[in-house]
């Protein structure tokens, strides 16, 4: 028997650390990762699929989203079985209880709605552990395993959502990894796929976070995958394998920056980036620039921000000191008041204001003519 394990679609996910342009992007394809979720499965020829947790980013979202990605599930060939997470839980306005939702779902996508044991193909049992509120007081996977016993004719699938006890923050609906190991152990379960965790992990031999199958976040470390489970019905064998079907990537560059030639190795670094329309970058920037390399600095960082999806500073982890060099300004040939200003600026920069001076200084740089590429 063999089946595909994803989690974390966040469908309708607003996304505002993108400009427009690209937020609408990201939008569709997450929808569009779906077929490709789809092609996997019949490329391998699953028998179903199952969905841990946060299919939607939220219960109230346009309807449209909803339609979106029944277009996508109904290119299907198999059975999907959705499971409610912390954004779409079950509670009074639960999107998979929607007039959208229920007058649209295609026949072979299911809700796993009822905590515990439930028949998904034949001689396979899939153990659900739905979310009902944002907030659970309980384990709900130590709930849905509390009835269930080992049967070696039956194939068995834990399917939650969550962290994990003793590896994420304290909370009380956080999953007993000792207790769900040992169901492991015992049979009970042949396999577990939780939801929560982005980045594809195996946290222990046959208990997996699929990860998003579409990047969220920077902080991930390894998103963009499904998982490929195949459990042999004899010896009910495990084995797993990740497959890639994301599209974007959210990177991190560090760029130490301490003159002209460190410049053109950070641009040299974005040039070198493949699918720049489907990339978001953050840089973390440290080091000393004068106001003519921190002009030229600013275009680079206009400039690819027309290219990639998004381009920003992470301000909060960067310390880009900017000093004042007479020569700059004196081959600008400014005087009297334009003079004056620069003379301002400058002298703001050990106060409180010295970002705002290191802008206007830069702007008023570019402003007259400065050079912002080559050399600066």
């Amino acid at each position: 028997m063999r089946f595909v394990a994803t989690a974390d679609w966040q469908l309708g996910m607003p996304a505002a650390f993108l400009p427009d342009e690209a937020r609408a992007r990201f939008a569709q394809d997450r929808i569009e990762v779906l077929r490709r979720v789809g092609d996997v499965a019949r490329e391998h020829d699953a028998d179903f699929v199952v969905v841990a947790g946060d299919v939607f980013d939220a219960n109230q979202l346009h309807r449209s989203v909803v339609a979106r990605a029944f277009d996508a599930l109904r290119e299907w060939s198999v059975p999907v079985y959705l499971l409610p997470g912390n954004h779409d839980p079950l509670d009074a306005s639960s999107i998979y209880r929607s007039r959208e939702f229920v007058e649209a779902r295609p026949d072979h996508v299911h809700v796993l709605e009822t905590p515990g044991l439930q028949p998904v193909a034949e001689g396979v049992d899939v153990v659900a552990a739905p979310w009902f509120t944002k907030f659970p007081l309980n384990d709900l996977v130590a709930d849905a395993l509390a009835e269930v016993r080992p049967d070696p004719d039956r194939l068995r699938i834990l399917v939650g959502h969550g962290g994990l006890l003793g590896i994420d923050r304290a909370d009380p609906a956080l999953i007993d990894r000792d207790g769900l190991e040992q169901a492991l152990a015992d049979r009970r379960v042949d396999v577990a796929i939780l939801g929560d965790r982005h980045s594809c992990t195996e946290v222990a031999p046959r208990l997996w976070y699929p990860g998003t199958p579409e990047v969220t976040r920077h902080r991930e470390t390894d998103p963009g995958h499904v998982l490929v489970v195949e459990i042999d019905d004899a010896s009910h064998e495990v084995a797993v394998t990740p497959v890639r079907v994301g599209r974007w990537s959210f990177l991190t560059l560090e760029a130490p920056l301490d003159g002209p030639q460190d410049l053109e190795l950070l641009e040299t670094a974005l040039e070198e980036v493949e699918d720049k329309h489907l990339t978001a970058v953050r840089l973390v920037l440290t080091g000393t620039l004068t106001v003519g390399q921190k002009a030229r600095l600013d275009s680079l960082v206009e400039q690819s921000a027309d290219r990639f999806a998004a381009v920003r500073v992470w301000e909060r982890h960067s310390d880009l000191a900017v000093r004042p060099d007479d020569e700059e300004f004196r081959d600008l040939g400014l005087t009297g008041f334009a003079a004056d200003a620069v003379d301002d600026l400058v002298a703001q920069l050990d106060t409180e204001h010295a970002q705002e001076a290191r802008d206007a200084l830069g702007l008023l740089y570019r402003l007259v003519g400065g050079p912002t590429r080559g050399r600066a």
